[in-house]
């Protein structure tokens, strides 16, 4: 909220109070579009795909979640008995 707030002061300060209101309408106008776009995508994504797209775990399709260092960690330490490199002794 405090972030909404400074930015609508900085508005306030650099449109000035005539331009203001202008900017304030065509902000309104084009957050109602985003909106109706995103609907309208997810009504088309949800008709196309069917029934199924309900059962998809989207968590697990995170990207977020993935942190290499853990997985590189977890990689190192899961192998039980891990292979061992014979010394090179030349040609």
């Amino acid at each position: 909220m405090d972030k909404i707030l400074m930015l609508a002061v900085v508005a306030g300060l650099l449109l000035g109070p005539e331009t203001l209101p202008k900017a304030a309408h065509y902000l309104g106008v084009g957050l109602r579009k985003l909106r109706a776009f995103a609907d309208e995508s997810t009504t088309r994504l949800r008709s196309e795909a069917g029934p199924t797209i309900d059962e998809v775990d989207w968590r697990k399709l995170d990207p977020r979640q993935y942190d290499p260092r853990r997985i590189i960690r977890e990689a190192l330490l899961d192998d039980a008995d891990p292979p061992v490199a014979k010394p090179d002794r030349g040609l």
